[in-house]
């Protein structure tokens, strides 16, 4: 039974969304129930395959590995349930949950289809982690693409959908590239499983190794297409700043699937096992890294709506997460894991919050009345004022508090997770024994980190201000309960992982160990003895 427990959390949404379908536009209750269920159930199967992981049955290197057919790698499709796929699609049943339970009774009725769309998005985000061959890796790719790009332009309106067509373009360029780049991965190594390509590699004669990488290069564009690398992430803060609030949360979880597929091929085909083609692109993802971290700090203290914000501090989680890739450390990546889960679930909270401040999408802030400067000749006007209570309604009292802890969050500072993320991937940096792909890079990658703490903060703080001070006359909308538990419950989660750090940040140690050591996910995923 266990073993077919990698295969639920694909099965179970696509043949949800194929019964909503079926149900269509008569019954939205029976929909919506079906979809809660279904993101209920995904999260108990993630925690399972989480244990699982943890603790591989019968002493095993992984945590499963599910050969559809019955066939051996490499000559059939298999799914791989290590550490690092298992906090991947248990991150994803989070804000699967967390984002359909605040769509439910306004977003999700404001187009056609969201519920099937939400479904094959969540059937193609875990095909995509748990996956062991590029060919499928492709299919899961596409398969959530098609649903994003209705998700994109659901609720329609010219915004939205020029950003939705802006989208799609983008995406169907990084997947030509995608077909590209393993077209000619397969043509110099005759597969594409992942684990057998990590057995290849060090084998491949020096007169095809350039035709290799030229083929892994065009492939790690097409997803750092998607992980908004700088210049080719030119399109996220727009398209996410258009997008339904809830949409735009549960996107947040794409641009770390390229970071996820950028560290399992970064390391797994190229780590220190790969002979000739060790660590070949680390440098790159270094620079590309500190530029989209330049940009993204920049974007943060430019950007008028709450929207554009958030998008823009996912480009500075990106460029973070890129360049701890890069790095190369076992030390590194284990913050860098523990970052990548605390950064999305804060960013996909701001998101979420963002839609409950700015209910129609209309949470422009440059326009707003200017705090004046003090002045004491006009204190009595004041005075009678100043002698009575100041009393802050409860929508107020209620948001401000949120957007506080989003603050604190983005900006990654205590008493949430993010702080101990970042101490714990920045402190291995400045470690004598560290070896960084280029001199000197750690100190500048440090440096830049820290500066968009900072940044972040000045961002949030002066949008706090004047969204909440500034206008004595805002009407704040009415907080509903089912639109303002799931922004507290993923801060909560946030919270709690700070308690209770210790744990996360030990099995974050065992998904570094893992996918630094490509022998381990070889011998796990391909039967031993001599092959045909």
């Amino acid at each position: 039974m266990s073993a077919h427990l990698l295969v639920a959390p694909i099965i179970l949404p696509l043949l949800v969304g194929a019964i909503q379908l079926l149900v269509g536009d008569r019954r939205p209750g029976l929909k919506s129930a079906l979809g809660l269920a279904s993101c209920v159930t995904l999260l108990g199967i993630s925690i399972a395959l989480l244990r699982m992981a943890g603790d591989p049955p019968g002493g095993g290197s992984l945590g499963g590995v599910y050969r559809i057919g019955d066939w051996a790698a490499p000559f059939a499709i298999v799914l791989v349930a290590d550490r690092l796929s298992a906090v991947m699609v248990t991150l994803t049943a989070v804000l699967g949950l967390a984002t359909l339970q605040f769509s439910l009774r306004r977003w999700a009725r404001i187009g056609p289809h969201f519920h099937p769309l939400f479904q094959f998005l969540l059937m193609g985000l875990n095909g995509a982690f748990l996956t062991g061959d590029l060919f499928n890796l492709f299919v899961f790719f596409e398969v959530l693409l098609a649903a994003s790009y209705g998700l994109a332009m659901h609720g329609s309106g010219p915004r939205r959908v020029g950003a939705g067509l802006h989208y799609i373009v983008i995406n169907l360029v990084a997947s030509m590239l995608f077909l590209i780049g393993v077209s000619l991965i397969f043509g110099v190594t005759g597969t594409l499983n992942m684990a057998a390509l990590a057995e290849q590699i060090p084998k491949v004669p020096e007169n095809t190794r350039n035709l290799l990488h030229a083929g892994a290069a065009i492939l790690g564009v097409a997803f750092l297409v998607k992980a908004a690398m700088w210049p080719l992430g030119f399109w996220l803060p727009r398209t996410y700043d258009a997008a339904a609030p809830p949409v735009a949360a549960m996107f947040t979880i794409m641009t770390k699937l390229g970071i996820y597929v950028l560290l399992r091929l970064s390391l797994l085909l190229f780590g220190d096992e790969a002979g000739p083609s060790a660590g070949f692109g680390d440098q790159w993802l270094m620079i590309g890294g500190a530029a989209t971290l330049v940009v993204g700090m920049i974007g943060m203290l430019a950007a008028k709506d709450l929207g554009q914000i958030a998008g823009y501090s996912l480009l500075v989680s990106a460029g973070t997460l890129l360049g701890a890739v890069g790095f190369g450390d076992p030390a590194v990546t284990t913050g860098a894991m523990f970052y990548l889960i605390a950064s999305t679930l804060g960013a996909a909270a701001f998101f979420l919050l963002a839609g409950v401040i700015a209910p129609d999408g209309d949470d422009e802030i440059d326009d707003v009345q200017v705090l004046e400067a003090y002045n004491p000749n006009n204190a009595p006007l004041f005075s009678e004022e100043d002698e009575r209570i100041v009393s802050i309604s409860a929508p107020a009292a209620v948001l401000s508090a949120a957007f506080l802890a989003c603050t604190l969050m983005v900006a990654g500072l205590p008493p949430f997770s993010g702080f101990l993320a970042k101490f714990a991937m920045l402190s291995p940096m400045l470690d004598a024994q560290a070896r960084p792909p280029i001199p000197g890079s750690g100190v500048v990658l440090f440096a830049l980190i820290i500066l968009s703490s900072l940044c972040a903060l000045i961002a949030m703080v002066r949008a706090g201000i004047q969204i909440f001070w500034a206008d004595p006359d805002r009407k704040f909308p009415t907080v509903r309960l089912y639109e303002i538990a799931p922004v507290l419950g993923l801060l909560g989660v946030c919270l709690i992982l700070t308690f209770v750090a210790e744990g996360p940040i030990s099995y974050m140690r065992g998904v570094a160990d893992q996918v630094h050591s490509a022998s381990t996910y070889v011998s796990g995923v391909l039967p031993q003895g001599p092959r045909p």
